[in-house]
């Protein structure tokens, strides 16, 4: 085939870092005890959890069932998880998928299931050709490729995108159904991979074929009121699409993609942002109230985004925006025992109860009850990308043949540097919450080797120190990358400290969030929890869920402090000892901050939410005459909250 002449003439831009193979990277501490939960909980075991749509009739093992995304929506979760793990049991689960879809390319390359079924209540049996569920498939082959290195999925992209070069001008993405359209960049992203693999330059007109066809962000953030309005847009397809641009930046490097999507993010935090990280999208976008909700699909889904931008742009932002939701929206949207999950979350959420809400779509009231299947199944089976990928990207390798941690958590790595010269690195941290994080560094077969370790200093960090061997090497001010660029030595420490401060940030109605760090602070709330048969239609939504009420009084407004006098009336207590292996709820919240509240008795529950939010602040707001002592807690230790407070000024 004949190459454009704009693709013969471009020039790829270089990432600054490169995402390393699959299962270099280990979680330790509370983050392997994380992915260990997940793999007891329902992504090892959702075949048996959802068996409906799991099992063996489903189409991506060549059956008669769900035809759709939810097959590979699994195993884009279940399979990074198993290789991060080295689990032979979880491997051992994802073969059959990973063999069937390998091997049900036709000659012509199209791959996947290519034929509809009638319908049948719960799955999704017809559209079985749309491209967006290839998509997803290919995102898994990707990981696959990645921990195996399999030629077959090399041979298998090659193929399927010459059919896709060739089908989609008669076939264009939004022939089947409007999700692929809006979702393309996932496609464009493997398409670009795969270029940087076999240097088939076909793939770089398919690329600008595949990025006429997507749904145009550089334009909707650039020039149009799209964020600014309520129902414009899915919440799920702007989390995945919201990566486009940067995505298509990669071959075509132009500022106008890097600040469309820069654009697009100081939007949807004017028009629609909540404390936790995201936005309002119930399902399509719903403005700011912390009353209305988010999708769990949204969470993971722009956490990937914000991993793949980090990649290609360095962007320091996109890492706090990656930690502030993996540290807050993603272990509160999820039980425990990570078997029951919430299909929508509220900032502000007083009880997560069967109740019609003023949500976009609402799924016969079970979207805020934790369930196997409440809400919709999408969550059930696309939450478990969220951890997994996460702890894939806490080390990068970089352009200067170097190491890059951008994302802290407990974790070792093993990688090459310089000449081609293996090193481990152990991170030892209780970060997020404490602020100290140490490197060990182990260098194979050599005493020493020369590269640069590069470090994130987050924003909302004043000032960060970094040693080595104990010694002070420099201090950073906050919102830059350190490069310590030094011949390392095998048993070297590199340690970062990054002091945490209150803070606080301005969200709807002028309320206020209290922040330490990349957590959030949520009002600690006594919850009763209790199991609910589902006795009207467990087919739809399970055959039981979880309610929570509230025992203790939750409306209560800030008094009115200012920045200066954060410290002094915001008191941290740090718990002593070693971290709980499992952190991420009451008992186990390793911080509490202490301050003084008023109740505010007009505010008051609401069809089971916080009532109209009281505007901060409110002249001659009535209030309880006596301060109270309340406790915040980490947001993602809660599953009631409120984490945008009301503030009451002095009068």
């Amino acid at each position: 085939m004949q190459l454009t002449a704009a693709a013969q003439s471009r020039t790829p831009n270089a990432n600054p870092y490169k995402e390393l193979p699959l299962g270099t990277i280990k979680p330790n501490g509370w983050l392997k005890e994380m992915l260990l939960r997940q793999k007891s909980g329902s992504t090892g075991n959702l075949d048996k959890l959802y068996p409906a749509v799991m099992n063996h009739r489903n189409g991506w093992l060549g059956g008669d069932g769900d035809q759709w995304e939810r097959g590979p929506y699994w195993l884009d979760g279940l399979l990074p998880l198993a290789y991060i793990l080295n689990d032979k049991e979880l491997i051992a689960k994802t073969k059959p998928w990973i063999e069937w879809a390998l091997k049900s390319q036709r000659p012509d390359g199209y791959f996947g299931p290519s034929k509809d079924y009638g319908p049948e209540n719960g799955l999704q049996r017809d559209n079985s050709e749309d491209w967006w569920p290839k998509m997803v498939m290919l995102k898994v082959l990707k990981q696959y490729y990645s921990a195996t290195n399999d030629q077959r999925v090399i041979k298998l992209m090659t193929n399927y995108f010459r059919y896709q070069l060739k089908e989609l001008p008669k076939q264009p993405l939004d022939k089947w159904t409007f999700w692929a359209k809006y979702r393309g960049g996932d496609n464009l992203m493997l398409v670009y991979w795969l270029h940087d693999i076999t240097k088939d330059n076909f793939l770089l007109d398919l690329g600008d074929q595949i990025h006429k066809q997507t749904f145009d962000y550089t334009n909707a953030f650039t020039n149009t009121n799209l964020l600014a309005t309520k129902g414009s847009i899915h919440c799920v397809n702007l989390a995945q699409g919201i990566k486009a641009p940067t995505i298509y930046y990669q071959h075509n490097p132009e500022q106008k993609y890097l600040d469309a999507t820069n654009k697009g993010f100081e939007d949807l935090r004017r028009f629609n942002g909540m404390a936790h990280g995201l936005y309002g999208g119930d399902e399509a976008l719903h403005g700011n109230n912390p009353t209305q909700g988010s999708e769990l699909c949204s969470a993971v889904e722009m956490m990937f985004s914000l991993e793949s931008m980090l990649e290609i742009t360095g962007n320091i932002k996109y890492a706090d925006h990656l930690e502030k939701i993996t540290f807050n929206t993603l272990p509160a949207q999820v039980s425990d025992d990570f078997v029951t999950h919430q299909y929508f979350q509220q900032a502000n959420q007083i009880m997560a109860t069967r109740k019609t809400r003023n949500f976009e779509v609402n799924h016969h009231g079970t979207d805020l009850c934790y369930g196997v299947l409440t809400g919709f199944p999408c969550c059930t089976s696309n939450m478990h990308q969220g951890w997994p990928k996460f702890t894939q990207n806490l080390f990068y390798a970089t352009q200067d043949k170097g190491v890059a941690a951008l994302v802290y958590s407990p974790s070792e790595v093993r990688l090459k540097v310089a000449n081609d010269i293996s090193v481990s690195i152990i991170e030892e941290t209780d970060y997020p919450f404490k602020e100290n994080i140490k490197f060990t560094i182990k260098i194979d077969k050599n005493a020493s080797a020369e590269f640069p370790f590069h470090l994130r200093i987050p924003e909302w960090c004043k000032t960060a120190t970094i040693k080595v061997n104990g010694t002070i090497f420099k201090e950073e001010a906050g919102n830059t990358i350190a490069k310590i660029s030094r011949r390392w030595r095998s048993g070297d420490v590199l340690e970062l400290a990054l002091p945490m401060h209150i803070s606080k940030n301005k969200w709807y109605e002028n309320s206020v969030s209290i922040e330490r760090g990349p957590l959030v602070y949520g009002l600690k709330i006594g919850e009763d929890r209790q199991f609910v048969k589902n006795q009207t239609d467990p087919e739809e939504y399970g055959e039981g869920y979880y309610e929570i009420r509230p025992t203790t009084p939750w409306n209560y407004g800030l008094l009115d402090v200012r920045e200066d006098k954060l410290a002094e009336n915001y008191i941290v207590e740090k718990q002593d000892g070693p971290l709980a292996a499992y952190p991420w709820n009451q008992e186990g919240a390793p911080i509490k901050i202490k301050t003084q509240a008023k109740r505010i008795p007009l505010w008051q529950v609401y069809n089971d939410m916080a009532g109209p939010l009281p505007f901060s602040t409110i002249y001659q707001l009535e209030t309880e005459p006596t301060a109270e002592e309340i406790t915040l807690v980490p947001y993602g230790c809660t599953q009631l909250r409120i984490s945008q407070f009301p503030v009451i000024r002095k009068e």
